[in-house]
């Protein structure tokens, strides 16, 4: 009798450690604890798989039509210091974030260029990105993205996501997925060679 409640309190145990563990595991999934480098805190557009560019590999060139009509390519760039953010309208990280893009813009445009590329693939259509842009008066250049070419060279699984290019063209730090602030961004600013 007594090997037989042991046996059923060993079994109970083990039970419960099991759940525990596979609860445990569950909810360091579901709230963000195994996130890599990238400190992922931003909205998701697409499953993910590539993890962006490493440091050290050279920037991906790409051409856009920005929102003002502009032809933009990145490697006119090339010799300046580069903050190259990917966003979207819809996107409540984006938005935390380009309040403190737009300061962190005005204050170091002759040390830094800030360009902020809009998913608009995965937005309702140009006009949203137009408006959202006019109404909170941002002033850094914005790229449309409309085929989602630039996104998917630079692997964007979350947005916002930021790179940080050097003047060699190259990828300097390792890529910001989430918000970032303006003290964030004046860190990174100090990085950059």
């Amino acid at each position: 009798m007594i090997k037989q409640l042991l046996g059923i309190a060993v079994l109970v145990t083990l039970s419960i450690i099991v759940i525990f563990s596979f609860v445990d595991d569950n909810t360091k999934e579901s709230s963000g604890s195994g996130t890599t480098e990238s400190n992922a805190e931003g909205a998701g557009i697409k499953a993910p798989g590539q993890t962006g560019i490493k440091p050290g590999k050279m920037a991906p060139d790409f051409e856009l039509q920005t929102l003002s009509g502009d032809t933009f390519k990145l490697s006119d760039l090339r010799g300046k210091k580069v903050i190259l953010n990917f966003w979207a309208s819809w996107c409540n990280p984006c938005k935390k974030e380009m309040p403190e893009m737009q300061k962190f813009y005005e204050e170091h445009k002759d040390e830094v260029e800030v360009v902020a590329v809009n998913l608009t693939g995965n937005e309702v259509g140009v006009d949203a990105a137009k408006e959202y842009i006019k109404k909170h008066n941002y002033t850094y250049p914005v790229p449309l993205d409309k085929k989602m070419d630039a996104s998917e060279k630079y692997g964007v699984t979350i947005i916002p996501t930021t790179y940080f290019i050097g003047t060699d063209g190259k990828i300097q730090q390792p890529h910001k997925s989430g918000p970032m602030t303006y003290e964030y961004m004046t860190k990174m600013l100090d990085k950059l060679k």
